[in-house]
């Protein structure tokens, strides 16, 4: 990317982080506008994983959004959906790394150094200037981002046979949605790029609901929705309160196949029946 054409994206980034207002949709409108192809309600649906999780602090939205857009255009560009979700992860890989980078961390909360669940602490992020340093990584990582998600959509893929599967690709696909949501979601695998941190079907599940309720024109974005509060319930209930997928799955996983294992072996089976299951206690 030459130097006139990045210092546009930065300009570019900022205005849309000031537009949008979170970080995630930020980054999710960006790629999708690099690639051709806005989506306006799937974007919005993004806006509850700023702050890193509806505000818990693990990864940064800007990641979020990111991926998702890596994603949607890994659907557009394969034959193959099951090969799509492979693509995406791989994909995403590369825009974490990309990220950590830039940032020296993925966890929001490492980056803010904020509590976004405490009000004082959120009033400390704007009054003090918290929130430039944000804004700062907005506009340097931009150029990169795109950057990251065009090579890491190149990639080779290791030509594995076997069906590659997504915890949260499972838990939209058991939410109803369709093969293009299912890979969009896709490298939230393993806590993002199977990175151990915050749940990735937690994520999917906040996600689609959130779509589902722009969708009916009933979403208002805000801070506390008890739509999304009943998932945080119920998943910590089935989770004894831990969230980082490391910790849920006991492992951090090293390969895309070593994940599909465990997601086909059962692992995660009762988290995702809990986040796809309206009734269940």
């Amino acid at each position: 990317m030459n130097s006139i054409k990045s210092k546009t994206v930065k300009l570019k980034a900022k205005r849309t982080f000031l537009k949008k207002g979170t970080c995630s949709r930020t980054f999710f409108y960006l790629l999708n506008r690099e690639f051709g192809h806005p989506k306006e309600m799937e974007e919005r649906a993004i806006d509850p994983l700023a702050g890193g999780i509806i505000q818990q602090g693990y990864q940064c939205g800007m990641v979020w959004g990111a991926t998702m857009a890596v994603g949607a255009e890994s659907f557009r560009r394969s034959d193959d959906p099951d090969q799509s979700i492979r693509k995406t992860i791989n994909a995403t890989q590369r825009i974490v790394e990309s990220f950590k980078s830039r940032a020296k961390s993925i966890e929001c909360e490492d980056i803010s150094k904020t509590d976004f669940t405490n009000k004082w602490s959120l009033a400390k992020h704007f009054l003090t200037g918290k929130f430039y340093t944000c804004f700062y990584i907005t506009g340097k990582w931009a150029p990169e981002a795109i950057k990251a998600a065009r090579e890491g959509l190149m990639l080779e893929q290791n030509g594995s046979p076997q069906k590659a599967l997504s915890c949260a690709s499972e838990v939209v696909k058991k939410m109803g949605g369709n093969e293009e949501e299912m890979a969009m979601v896709a490298g939230f695998a393993g806590g993002l790029g199977l990175s151990g941190s915050g749940c990735g079907a937690l994520s999917a599940a906040i996600w689609k609901t959130t779509l589902e309720l722009v969708r009916k024109e009933n979403w208002k974005p805000s801070f506390s929705d008890p739509n999304l509060e009943k998932i945080i319930e119920k998943f910590y209930g089935a989770t004894d309160y831990k969230i980082e997928c490391k910790e849920i799955c006991g492992k951090l996983f090293q390969t895309i196949d070593e994940h599909t294992e465990f997601i086909k072996n059962g692992g995660c089976e009762n988290i995702i029946h809990v986040l796809t299951s309206p009734d269940h206690p």
